[in-house]
């Protein structure tokens, strides 16, 4: 059996949006933030969790982003707007964290 698989979208230093998957959401915010992510995201640090979906297993995270990426950006406002207050909570936490960890390693 697979691990959780989280299907994400982040907004970059550019106002930007890239989506992505992951089995590890926190630490994937790590790795984007650290410039170790995404091409795409590599060049527009820093880069903001706003949103993510929890799947089963990878394969249903992957045909999600899939999906995600194919919306049009006043779409994926859309899905913002309606995303549960735990997810915006828990977004806002996991880049707490990130943003605790990036100092102590600057420090």
């Amino acid at each position: 059996m697979e691990d959780t698989a989280y299907t994400y979208i982040v907004e970059c230093g550019d106002g930007t949006f890239y989506t992505g998957w992951t089995n590890q959401l926190e630490e994937r915010m790590r790795c984007h933030n650290q410039g170790k992510g995404a091409k795409y995201t590599r060049a527009r640090l820093p880069v903001r969790l706003v949103y993510y979906e929890v799947f089963a297993t990878r394969q249903e995270a992957m045909k999600r982003e899939y999906a995600v990426k194919q919306l049009k950006r006043k779409d994926k406002l859309k899905l913002f707007e309606h995303m549960p207050e735990e997810v915006r909570r828990e977004c806002s936490r996991i880049m707490e964290s990130v943003r605790l960890d990036t100092k102590d390693e600057t420090t």
